[in-house]
């Protein structure tokens, strides 16, 4: 992965943080380091104070630094700042961080030396990950305490995680790998932390995990409405050209494409009449679309800030160095949030249609729980429970975090946008939605094999025999439900739902 300075893709991020791509710097980026470190140097050389070349940080601003005491100033600010607390951050939202921050700095506006972000390259493809903390960022003055333990770990200091797991003094490890520490020089230890990095890796990796699994809820919908005898009709595309709204357009698309050729939709007009389904069943890509279109807005909103080089102050190309407030979280912290909002609704009505699936009152002749033997055996009931559960602590994640802000810094930052934990809260999230949705699988499959003289859809025998042969398994006496449940989780979670209905339909979208 070649950094240069114009910024870096969704992919690129995914690829180093995910798929541990290597990293190099492009000739331009090193050119470009070079040239704004020259104009630190400069200004650090005259007697006029320059923020945060020559003088304190945040409300401690005002003291002009003596350039004997610079060095010192800038190993402080980063041992100081690194006062994260809580659980360690996962593994690829580190590594996703760090080249994030990488790629501003090589952007030639933070005016760090070349070889600090070589060292940031060497400490990536080293595979050697900073110990960082769940608390410590209000996503203002950039994700501060996560940035300044990565920090750290460049300056020889701090824990590390090594390539084989094991937490360690991060100066062994950069020893074993033959990574001299850097010493940091004028604003070089600023540079490294004023950013919104953190936030934004896990905006673009939920991005790409929400994407997922908006196609395999599509395909649970379907499975669904087919269970319940429900009617494809209104899943037609002239219905929804009149309320042209891309994603939900989007959304039943892929329900009509896992539904066609089924033999059990719209059945229930022959003996049990009724004139329309149930909302969760009518409105599911109106739901499922409304959160497709979110995701278009925060992709919008990532694609920006991508392209962006977030730093305070910035070294601009006429020579100036200017303090700014780019650094402030609002833009991304808001579509977190709205992503969290999203996510806990497509939850909320896969949980309704599951909740339907088992009450023999409203599933159109379903066994009681899609039990096998109702009142000796419980069936689902509690696999409902825990979805129910799921789904509360999802809409209870679905707070905005980004309404909240306590100031800080004795009042000089009084007005934080609280992105980190907006992050933070989405991957729960996510991670939430995956078995919400593994569990309207499992209930789905379930209900259609009950459903004997008809055939369900070709895609739905797809995902059905893909899901047994997976270990998901099917009707039959009470068992020890939870390894059940965890295999429906990880076939939706690696994949290998939608993969087995695009075998049959083609890419859905």
């Amino acid at each position: 992965m070649v950094v240069g300075t114009s910024g870096v893709t969704a992919s690129d991020v995914l690829a180093v943080a995910r798929g541990g791509a290597r990293v190099e710097l492009s000739a331009e980026a090193v050119a470009a380091l070079a040239a704004a470190r020259e104009i630190v140097d400069a200004l650090a050389a005259k007697p006029e104070p320059v923020y945060g070349v020559s003088t304190g940080f945040g409300a401690l601003a005002t003291r002009h630094i003596s350039p004997e005491l610079r060095a010192q100033l800038q190993r402080n600010i980063v041992r100081s700042h690194a006062a994260g607390l809580g659980p360690r951050v996962e593994r690829e939202v580190v590594r996703a961080l760090m080249f994030l921050r990488l790629k501003t700095v090589c952007s030639g506006h933070t005016g760090v030396r070349p070889e600090v972000a070589q060292t940031m390259a060497d400490v990536l493809n080293a595979g050697i990950t900073p110990v960082v903390h769940e608390y410590g960022s209000l996503g203002c003055s950039g994700d501060l305490a996560p940035l300044s333990h990565c920090a750290l770990t460049l300056m020889g200091e701090g824990e590390a995680e090594g390539p084989d797991g094991t937490v360690r003094p991060a100066g062994e490890l950069l020893a074993e790998h033959g990574i001299a520490p850097v010493a940091l020089r004028e604003k070089e230890g600023l540079a490294l932390l004023n950013g919104t990095d953190g936030m934004l890796g896990m905006l673009v990796m939920a991005l790409a995990d929400l994407e997922a699994l908006y196609k395999s809820a599509d395909i649970t919908a379907a499975l669904s409405l087919e269970a319940l005898l429900g009617t494809d009709k209104v899943l037609a595309p002239e219905l929804h050209a009149i309320r042209p709204h891309p994603g939900q357009g989007a959304s039943a698309a892929n329900m009509l494409a896992v539904l066609k050729g089924s033999e059990l939709t719209g059945h229930h007009q022959d003996d049990a009449p009724r004139v329309q389904d149930a909302y969760s069943v009518r409105c599911a890509p109106q739901v499922a679309g409304a959160g497709r279109d979110t995701m278009a807005h925060a992709r919008l909103v990532a694609e920006r800030e991508l392209a962006s080089a977030v730093d305070n102050p910035v070294v601009l190309p006429d020579g100036r160095v200017e303090s700014n407030g780019n650094f402030h979280g609002a833009p991304v912290a808001y579509v977190l949030d709205f992503l969290a909002i999203a996510a806990a609704d497509l939850a909320s009505i896969a949980e309704r249609r599951t909740d339907r699936l088992l009450d023999k009152n409203r599933s159109h002749g379903l066994p009681p729980f899609l039990a096998d033997d109702a009142g000796v055996d419980s069936g689902l009931m509690i696999a409902q429970y825990t979805q129910a559960a799921l789904v509360s602590e999802m809409k209870r994640l679905a707070v905005p975090a980004s309404a909240d802000s306590i100031p800080s810094s004795a009042m000089q930052e009084d007005h934080v946008s609280m992105g980190w934990s907006a992050a933070r809260k989405l991957r729960t999230a996510v991670d939430n939605l995956t078995r919400v949705v593994a569990i309207e699988l499992y209930a789905a499959t379930r209900a259609i094999e009950l459903r004997e003289g008809l055939a369900p859809a070709p895609a739905s025998q797809a995902a059905i025999t893909a899901a047994r042969a997976a270990g998901v398994q099917g009707p039959g006496p009470d068992r020890f439900l939870a390894p059940d449940l965890a295999a429906a989780d990880a076939f939706v979670r690696e994949g290998h739902l939608v993969a087995a209905v695009e075998r049959v339909t083609g890419p859905l979208a």
